[in-house]
Formats: structure tokens, C-alpha cells, sequence
């Protein structure tokens, strides 16, 4: 069942992209941005080094996830590589009601679940400029045990063949030209206390 949209001027920008795309800097430069809500994930998952519960995600057990999912408390959910994540509702939905935009940093089946839910939410793709680039990204992070970074090059592959679903696709190459282009989508038609645009 299709959940309605919220809020009149409040929108939703989904971004996704393969581990290692540059996603997550480039969320990280946007989501201070005035006028916009940025939507904390739940995850399963350990913290990585230099990782803070409430800022980068909310970190939860796989037992308390499992009781969110129970309680219908997120807006969307799945499994990626073996752990949880999730995008909690009533933050989102309060997001939409105040008219912010809403940023939510997702996978494929997030993103799908989203757009199925809020047909008018924007979908942005970051893409690396190759595979062989988006494999020296993950080793160079360092967090990769050789089969999980295996596990990942797979998942970044299909996750690939949805990027022809977004409304966006955005080449990682250059980061500031890549946040710029993702700014850009972000705050069309958003302008600030003075009616100046963002």
C-alpha cells in the first residue's frame, strides 16, 4: 500500500551508489545545507573507526532492528552484505510536514521501497568513473577483509544495473564538481529567510 506524500513543499532526495562511489562524502558536505533534514539510518552494524551513534547512523542490535521492523517503525528496510539498515518514519514524515527536503543516503532496495511509498521523491545515483576505481577506493579504506571486499565489488555491480531507475546519475570523477551537481538537485527551487535562492 502506498503511503501518501507529506507535507506540500517538503520533498524527499534519495541518493544511492556503490560502496566506495563517494556517497557518503558527498552526503556529508550537503546535509548541513539550511532549509534541509538529514534522515539518520538505523543499521545492525558495527561502527567503523571515526563513526558516531546518532550522527553517522544510529547503531543498533540486530535484536532491537528486528523489533523496529515489528513495530512498523521504518519507512523502508533491507539486508546489505549481511546486516540491517533502515530508514526511521517519524522523523521523516515530521521532516515533510515542516517542508524541509528531506536527504536520505540509501541502497537500491531502499531507494525502490522509497520511491514506491513517496512517488515523488528524486532519486540521485552516484556512479565511480569505473569498477577498476571503485576497487581501489574499498582498498584503500582499509575495513575490507579480502571477502568482504569481494563480497562488495559483487553487490556494487548490481547495484549498478538499477542506476538506469534514477531520475540522476551523477559521475563520482571529481568530488566538488560531484557535490555541486548533487547541490544543485537538492535545493531546486529552495530559497532562503529572504527569498534569495540556496
Amino acid at each position: 500500500m502506498k503511503t501518501r506524500d507529506h507535507g506540500a513543499s517538503g520533498a524527499i532526495v534519495v541518493i544511492s551508489g556503490p560502496s566506495g562511489s563517494g556517497k557518503s562524502t558527498i552526503v556529508s558536505r550537503l546535509k548541513a545545507l539550511p532549509g534541509v533534514f538529514y534522515s539518520v539510518s538505523v543499521t545492525s552494524r558495527p561502527p567503523r573507526p571515526g563513526e558516531l551513534d546518532g550522527r553517522d547512523y544510529r547503531f543498533v542490535s540486530r535484536g532491537e532492528f528486528e523489533t523496529m521492523i515489528s513495530a512498523g517503525a521504518f519507512a523502508e528496510h533491507a539486508e546489505v552484505v549481511g546486516n540491517l539498515y533502515g530508514t526511521p518514519k517519524e522523523p521523516l514524515l515530521a521532516a515533510l510536514a515542516m517542508g524541509q527536503k528531506a536527504i536520505v543516503d540509501l541502497d537500491v532496495q531502499g531507494a525502490m521501497q522509497i520511491k514506491e511509498s513517496f512517488p515523488a521523491a528524486t532519486l540521485v545515483f552516484i556512479e565511480p568513473p569505473g569498477m577498476d576505481v571503485l576497487q581501489e577506493r574499498l582498498r584503500r579504506r582499509g575495513t575490507e577483509s579480502a571477502d568482504s571486499l569481494k563480497k562488495r565489488l559483487a553487490l556494487a555491480a548490481r547495484e549498478m544495473t538499477y542506476a538506469p531507475r534514477y531520475d540522476y546519475r551523477i559521475v563520482n570523477g571529481d568530488l566538488e564538481q560531484a557535490v555541486a551537481e548533487v547541490k544543485g538537485i537538492i535545493t531546486k527551487d529552495m530559497r532562503d529567510s529572504n527569498g534569495k535562492e540556496i
